[in-house]
């Protein structure tokens, strides 16, 4: 039977497997801070703030949660997840409105690639924290890098967004 396997619990829980180091687009655009105000359970939550400039000419904004830290393929770091059922995680937004273009696992390439790609697209977040989950039955999940990741851009909030992510793991 499949244990509960965190992506994010808490801000240095020994029981994080994955680290928010991979940082897509337009990077310099993005600030992330632990929040201790209002997580959605535990100590914290973690806060990302996309300003909505386009820093290196992307358009687009993205942060993996990666195992090693900044591994895009060229290292073995990756874990068998095999039997999990689906990756939950809550969310929420500063104002709601907030769109997120898409959330995921998976899609490392390299040497050592994920085994597999699933997301789910097109997320307008609320004020209030929402479960969302990401269904992963019959998936190949042998080989796991990229533990979680979000995308959004610059046509979706053209103001920027806060969003706050909590509670992240497979099930």
């Amino acid at each position: 039977m499949f244990r509960t396997f965190y992506v994010y619990l808490d801000e240095a829980n020994p029981e994080n497997h994955y680290n928010p180091s991979g940082w897509l687009g337009d990077y310099d655009a993005i600030r992330r801070i632990t929040w201790d105000v209002n997580p959605h359970s535990g100590k914290d939550c973690l806060r990302f703030r996309y300003t909505g400039r386009t820093t290196q000419g992307a358009g687009w904004v993205g942060v993996y949660w990666l195992n090693p830290v900044n591994n895009w393929g060229g290292e073995k770091g990756g874990f068998n997840l095999t039997g999990a059922k689906k990756l939950t995680f809550w969310a929420r937004g500063e104002n709601g409105g907030e769109h997120i273009v898409r959330f995921g696992i998976g899609g490392v390439s390299g040497q050592y690639s994920d085994s597999c790609k699933v997301e789910i697209d097109s997320i307008v977040l609320t004020k209030k924290w929402k479960k969302y989950t990401i269904d992963l039955i019959g998936k190949n999940l042998s080989y796991i890098s990229g533990g979680f990741y979000w995308m959004t851009d610059k046509n979706s909030n053209p103001e920027g967004a806060i969003i706050y992510l909590d509670d992240i793991k497979y099930e």
